[in-house]
């Protein structure tokens, strides 16, 4: 069976990145998702639509097919007491290079970068970590098969079945990793933050 809209699509992959493995699956734990619902980035899915079990592929993704460029106006400075939590100022997670979880003005949750740590202020990338990078899958497809109606309706792990309703962000991790439709501003897509 040939991959094609509403197939269930197990794969394994490696991404590289500047010369190093930064993601991977496995044969015996795979990444699987439903073809045609905005799971992977654009460019990967179209490049493996049609193929079959037992097939390999190669993809290098520009960043703007990935997840675009570094965009300067991510980088924001915040409020020390924005990091508040019970009234005290959690300096233990005020690290730079320390990845805090952020709420965007949607209520996703997005990382952010901690850059540097002022007296009243904390610099904070919320940039993608892949942005502005070029991304190099290679990988095999493990198994293809038709979606049940469940699932195109619940999703294949439950992820369209959302008390928002947005039905669309979902990973192989629960989070909006590299494989979950993306948009180039590094948020989910549906933007509505429920996984």
């Amino acid at each position: 069976m040939k991959i094609g809209n509403n197939k269930v699509v197990e794969f394994a992959y490696e991404l590289e990145v500047d010369g190093n493995v930064v993601d991977h699956t496995t044969k015996e734990r795979p990444l699987d998702y439903i073809h045609g619902t905005g799971s992977l980035l654009p460019k990967l899915e179209a490049h493996i639509e049609g193929m079959e079990p037992g097939d390999k592929f190669d993809v290098t993704l520009a960043p703007a097919d990935g997840y675009g460029e570094v965009d300067p106006d991510r980088v924001i400075d915040l409020p020390k007491a924005a990091f508040e939590v019970n009234g005290e100022i959690r300096e233990d997670l005020l690290v730079p290079g320390n990845t805090i979880p952020m709420l965007n003005s949607m209520g996703a949750v997005i990382p952010g970068v901690v850059m540097e740590v002022g007296e009243d202020t904390v610099k904070m990338d919320l940039n993608h970590q892949m942005a502005g990078k070029t991304l190099h899958f290679t990988g095999e497809i493990i198994t293809v098969r038709e979606a049940t109606e469940k699932e195109l309706t619940e999703g294949l792990h439950g992820e369209f079945v959302h008390t928002c309703g947005c039905g669309g962000c979902h990973g192989h991790d629960g989070e909006c990793g590299g494989n979950c439709g993306e948009g180039n501003d590094g948020e989910c897509g549906c933007g509505c933050g429920c996984h």
